[in-house]
């Protein structure tokens, strides 16, 4: 509901920065984005709007990392594996241990994702700059490029000027703000619910796992779920438990259950389901420490920020990346990444189905450069879950190790746009693969490099 509206006056504001490129959000493509960007030779500065790095695995305590295999070899390589080993080695010896040779369904510990992050951008040169939301967007008189953005924090309200700028919000924000055309959720507008994550400690992995060997339940606790759902202990909905990833064997990441109606482009939405999340963690809780041995004694330390977000806008593209394409795991001339995550897309409703599909181990398609590249503005990237796709392959593109892979591509490019002085349409694809491919960026066992298809139709 609008109250009617006022007219704010002029204003003349500073200034703050002046930067070759400007990364909007510090989740996986954010943060692989201004590291790629940087290293490139590019003056970067990367804005956030917490104060800390790793959008859904830190701010929601999303509890693992999704696949970067494609169950037979790791296909998501460059930053993103970098990152996630490094991760690794911070932690305990305990968990260095366990997950040294693991590459799919990592538990990710946030308070040491946070501090990797950190270290990694101030390592690369990168500036950050956290508790800041961007206001406004600038573009320039024909409206075909971003000048830069406005942003306000505790210092005020400031102007940062940028050459190119990548945007990694996960919402598609600065590319709307640009007046991109976009897409959001299902025909109806439905969008796929959010979930609540946390983290529980003073639990007993040893005893839980002798429960499961003794009651033949999975780990995704199906039978006992049920049970539980038939008892009246949990509400009608997911009959089992996305994920539990063990930290270490008193402490364990937990993504469980929906909060449904929430688009999380309004705040007044991110409010409700923040709260409805937070009830709907203490409902589970009761129902671990009653049902599940090992989860007696469980104490919740840290719920997420925000609910998880798995879809909200789409931007259109060059190039719209369709379930057809993942189907037939097709290539690109221009593929700057590889997937093989299946399609994943959340009930909308408790009365709803999920639906899944998989590729066979060992198959990927490609991502194709164009579907970073926003309708009508030429200096402008979008990396992450926004990227130009239908519905049913954003349900697959949008975990953090695509992430990672959407944010080095384009960071990358933004580098090499600025060394040679063009536009984001403008830069060698060939010559971007082939940085990427310097980079440990895998673009599979067949990658032919675009100028090899010259003459050819591309897909």
């Amino acid at each position: 509901m609008e109250y009617g509206h006022i007219t704010l006056p002029s204003a003349s504001i500073p200034v703050s920065r002046e930067v070759d490129v400007l990364v909007i959000g510090g989740g996986a493509s954010g943060v692989a984005a201004a590291l790629a960007a940087a290293k490139g030779g590019a003056k970067t500065m990367l804005v956030e709007q917490r104060g800390f790095l790793g959008g859904m695995g830190t701010v929601a305590l999303v509890p693992a990392f999704c696949p970067f295999t494609d169950k037979r070899k790791p296909i998501i390589r460059g930053l993103g594996l970098e990152l996630m080993e490094r991760m690794k080695q911070a932690c305990n010896p305990g968990y260095r241990e366990e997950y040294q040779q693991m590459l799919d369904w990592v538990p990710i510990d946030p308070e040491v994702l946070k501090r990797v992050y950190d270290d990694a951008i101030l390592e690369s040169g990168v500036t950050p700059l956290y508790h800041t939301f961007v206001y406004d967007v600038i573009l320039s008189e024909d409206r075909r490029t971003v000048k830069g953005v406005v942003v306000v924090n505790k210092t005020g309200r400031s102007f940062i000027s940028c050459r190119y700028i990548i945007d990694c919000s996960g919402d598609g924000d600065i590319a709307a703000l640009a007046g991109v055309p976009f897409q959001k959720g299902g025909e109806a507008g439905e969008l796929q619910p959010g979930s609540m994550c946390y983290l529980l400690a003073n639990v007993d992995r040893l005893k839980f796992r002798r429960f499961l060997e003794e009651s033949g339940d999975t780990g995704q606790l199906h039978k006992t779920v049920e049970r539980a759902i038939e008892d009246g202990a949990l509400p009608e909905g997911r009959k089992s438990i996305s994920g539990l990833a063990w930290v270490s064997d008193y402490l364990v990441g937990v993504n469980f259950g929906h909060v449904f109606g929430v688009d999380g482009t309004l705040a007044e939405d991110l409010t409700r389901g923040a709260i409805e999340g937070r009830r709907m963690a203490e409902r589970q809780l009761q129902f671990f420490r009653r049902y599940v041995p090992g989860f007696e004694h469980a104490h919740m330390v840290a719920s997420g920020e925000q609910l998880g977000i798995r879809e909200t806008r789409r931007i259109s593209g060059d190039y719209i990346l369709t379930v057809d394409d993942f189907i037939a795991a097709r290539s690109f001339p221009d593929d700057i990444a590889r997937n093989a995550y299946y399609i994943d897309i959340h009930l909308a409703n408790s009365k709803s189905e999920m639906t899944f599909n998989h590729l066979p181990p060992g198959v990927s398609h490609g991502v194709p450069y164009r579907i970073l590249l926003p309708v009508g503005i030429d200096n402008l990237w979008v990396a992450g879950r926004s990227v130009s796709s239908d519905r049913a392959v954003q349900g697959s593109l949008r975990v953090m190790p695509n992430c990672f892979s959407m944010g080095q591509a384009a960071g990358t490019a933004a580098a090499l746009a600025l060394e040679v002085g063009t536009s984001s349409r403008g830069i060698s694809v060939t010559e971007l693969q082939r940085r990427l491919l310097e980079q440990d960026v895998w673009l599979g066992e067949d990658f032919m490099p675009a100028e090899k298809h010259k003459g050819e139709n591309s897909q």
